[in-house]
């Protein structure tokens, strides 16, 4: 889902390389949750007990979605400077659905082709042709992948955003929208109101508005309000995730789910010392072009490790050690990213630019005829 940089060596479509690495960093973190947590029908057992050495900071994997929505809220907010509603929403959906619509495909040929049954969602044909619209929540389908519920939370954010896509994007509005939601987010803090859900998002509000703020840091300088701003986004996010990793204990057992309070705080933290760093240009010396590949496949990779673990791990998991299965696995999902990406991602999204330029360019030439023609004008 950026930033200034000073060669085409460390940037990407305006992306900063060392937000591409966080991202990577973020879906391992997932991916490592379910493997070695979440997926206790993949393994046949409790992974945690397959996997005990690293227990406590896979269960934290399950904090690398909310990372996910702090360089969100970073990378969105850049993104709408200087862009129309048009432009925005046209972006957004180049970006996210043409992996995500293999993903829907590939995990309706998953159970629909084969004996797989672990994490089968048991839809019909109506249910995963709703799940292509990425809206099925609003439509009362249930998600043909467990990751899903991640994209319908973006979504919103992104309808939230477009009032500062169409008012125009100022310091000074920016600072009035992050901080009615945050005052929104923690006056709604625990409820279970569905609206209040649906429009606050007030369990993943403060991690939009922190990479917020961390963005018009690069943009302003490190000024006083945006750290406040950063600060208080940073204490709500962090009852959030206790609340979040909480609930996810009383439902398996701490057994289970290892992962004690101070973990989760100090994991939030981490979070917020990392969009600090990117803000004050300290994580330079780690931009690389190869980051930027790591950054391409890092959606794929989240949208289908899933049915890799799905496809792959029953198969390997009686006759191959635990370690060597997941790593097969992660690697047969970092192959087959790359593919969507080469394949699907990157024509469409190419396509869609070189429309635009042929769009741009006749604009840019009737421009250039009008002002030689006003200079060329005689004063009278």
């Amino acid at each position: 889902m950026t930033g200034s940089g000073s060669s085409g060596a460390v940037r990407d479509g305006g992306r900063l390389a060392e937000l591409d690495l966080l991202r990577f960093t973020a879906a391992m973190a997932v991916l490592a949750f379910h493997y070695f947590i979440a997926f206790r029908s993949v393994w046949g057992e409790t992974p945690a007990e397959l996997f005990p050495a690293i227990s406590t900071i896979s269960g934290l994997g399950i904090l690398g979605v909310e990372l996910f929505f702090m360089i969100s809220g970073f990378v969105i907010l850049m993104s709408i400077w200087g862009r129309g509603l048009g432009a925005f929403a046209l972006s957004r959906v180049v970006r996210l659905y043409p992996a995500y619509w293999v993903s829907v495909g590939v995990t309706a040929a998953l159970y629909g082709l084969t004996s797989a049954t672990a994490l089968d969602p048991k839809l019909d044909a109506g249910g995963y042709a709703a799940n292509l619209t990425m809206i099925q929540r609003l439509l009362g389908v249930y998600d043909a992948n467990g990751v899903y519920w991640s994209l319908w939370v973006e979504l919103r954010f992104y309808l939230l955003i477009s009032v500062l896509v169409i008012v125009g994007p100022t310091l000074g509005r920016c600072l009035v929208f992050m901080g009615v939601w945050l005052l929104a987010a923690g006056f709604f803090a625990g409820s279970d109101d569905y609206w209040v859900e649906l429009l606050i998002m007030p369990k993943y509000a403060a991690y939009f508005v922190g990479g917020m703020a961390f963005y018009l840091m690069t943009r302003y300088g490190p000024r006083l309000v945006l750290w406040c701003m950063a600060g208080i986004s940073a204490g709500l996010a962090a009852d959030a995730a206790l609340d979040r990793v909480a609930r996810r204990i009383d439902a398996v057992g701490y057994a289970a789910m290892p992962v004690p309070d101070w973990a989760v705080v100090a994991t939030v933290a981490a979070f917020y010392v990392l969009m600090a760093m990117v803000a004050l240009g300290w994580l330079r010396r780690l931009r690389r072009r190869g980051l930027v590949v790591l950054g391409a496949i890092t959606y794929p990779v989240y949208l289908f490790h899933t049915a890799g673990a799905v496809l792959i791990i029953p198969a390997l998991r009686d006759t191959l050690p635990p370690w060597l299965a997941a790593a097969l696995t992660v690697l047969a999902v970092a192959v087959f990213s790359y593919l969507v990406y080469r394949l699907a991602e990157r024509p469409v999204q190419d396509f869609v630019k070189a429309r635009r330029r042929r769009v741009a360019i006749p604009v840019e030439a009737v421009i250039e005829e009008r002002r030689i023609a006003v200079e060329k004008t005689p004063v009278p």
